[in-house]
């Protein structure tokens, strides 16, 4: 299937050509995709008519559909065609709207909407026969499923949905460390003059403040979220202001906050980048959410400065004390195959183009 002239390329499938997958049959929506639908460098996931309640997250594994597995494991079924709640601590898998049947050259990735990993919702996709989560294999031909589990909050969703979205791409399009070297050097890709480019863009944690503030730690035993809900909700039902405390923040087991990167990044129009944990070794805490950096993001010409990288964080077993400056993720960026029509920030309602500490679109600024 011919998505573009230089079809020999390596690189992410940009708004034209995932388009044109789901024109040539690659992508299959059980209705029409909606505005919005198609991002610069991804698609996003609908939920379907139907969740899941499963005793537990699993694979399915070589050979096995998706679906032997839920039938094995459900609980019980729940409508969401008007809606429904899902309670924390539990695990959901929904059908989704979109199915692939992919060309043999084209494989896929996935990772929860910026929106949904800022309110602690766990989520991910799983194909049928997969090994692994999130990843869906070249010439893939068959059903979606999200995997959900509310964290902090209980959520309201519907049949439409989008909390997942998942990226398309031929080859292997990561940057090595030369050619990363290379494009930091002509587009400041953070504005740092010491960046470590070795194994991706490294994060470190701002724990310097905004004003007074250097983040939020999510409240418990809060009231439901609408996903749907856009600037709904005060601030104050859900989250605790933290403010600055000599740049160190102890992080409290199980507990959810949302922090702020100290570099300011952007992502040049031929470039995608996604947002990776830094290596576990270096203490018990983690960005509980990788996330996905469309082309522009941040980027002076589509109407940015650099924008700063909100980061998930959460603490496991013990206490840890995170310091200023201190690597928390990595930027890992990757070619685009052509660029793409729309840029993160330029019309298309983009939510995060110029953030700082910013909680997700749902609460009231």
């Amino acid at each position: 299937m011919a998505l573009a002239p230089n079809t020999a390329d390596k690189g992410i499938l940009p708004d034209r050509m995932i388009d044109a997958l789901a024109r040539g049959g690659a992508i299959v929506p059980a209705r029409p995709f909606v505005p919005g639908q198609i991002q610069p460098a991804s698609l996003d996931l609908r939920l379907g008519d139907v969740a899941y309640r499963v005793r537990a997250s699993f694979l399915p594994g070589p050979g096995t559909p998706v679906a032997d597995r839920i039938a094995a494991l459900k609980l019980h079924q729940i409508n969401l065609s008007e809606g429904a709640v899902l309670e924390t601590g539990c695990v959901y898998i929904v059908p989704l709207l979109e199915r692939l049947a992919l060309p043999a050259d084209i494989a896929a990735s996935a990772n929860p909407k910026s929106s949904t990993g800022r309110l602690d919702v766990f989520t991910r996709v799983i194909a049928d026969g997969t090994r692994g989560f999130d990843r869906v294999g070249a010439g893939y031909s068959g059903p979606l499923y999200a995997e959900i589990s509310p964290r902090t909050f209980p959520v309201l969703v519907r049949a439409g949905s989008r909390l997942s979205q998942i990226r398309f791409r031929r080859g292997a399009a990561t940057l090595d460390p030369a050619a990363l070297a290379s494009l930091h050097a002509a587009e400041r890709l953070v504005d740092d003059d010491n960046a470590d480019v070795s194994e991706g863009i490294a994060v470190g944690v701002d724990l310097a403040g905004f004003g007074s503030l250097i983040g939020y730690r999510a409240k418990r035993h809060t009231g439901v979220i609408d996903v749907d809900h856009r600037a709904g909700y005060e601030v104050a039902d859900f989250w605790e202001p933290i403010s600055a405390r000599e740049g160190k923040l102890i992080l409290d087991p199980d507990e959810f906050y949302i922090l702020a990167s100290k570099q300011a990044v952007q992502v040049p129009p031929d470039y995608a980048a996604e947002m990776v944990p830094f290596d576990p070794l270096v203490g018990e805490f983690r960005v509980h959410y990788a996330g996905f950096f469309d082309p522009g993001f941040g980027y002076a010409g589509a109407g940015g400065k650099g924008a700063r990288a909100v980061l998930e964080v959460r603490s496991r077993e013990v206490p840890f004390i995170l310091e200023h400056g201190q690597i928390v993720g990595r930027l890992i960026y990757e070619r685009m195959l052509a660029r793409p029509d729309k840029l993160y920030g330029e019309g298309i309602g983009s939510n995060y183009q110029a953030q700082s500490l910013k909680l997700s679109k749902h609460f009231k600024t």
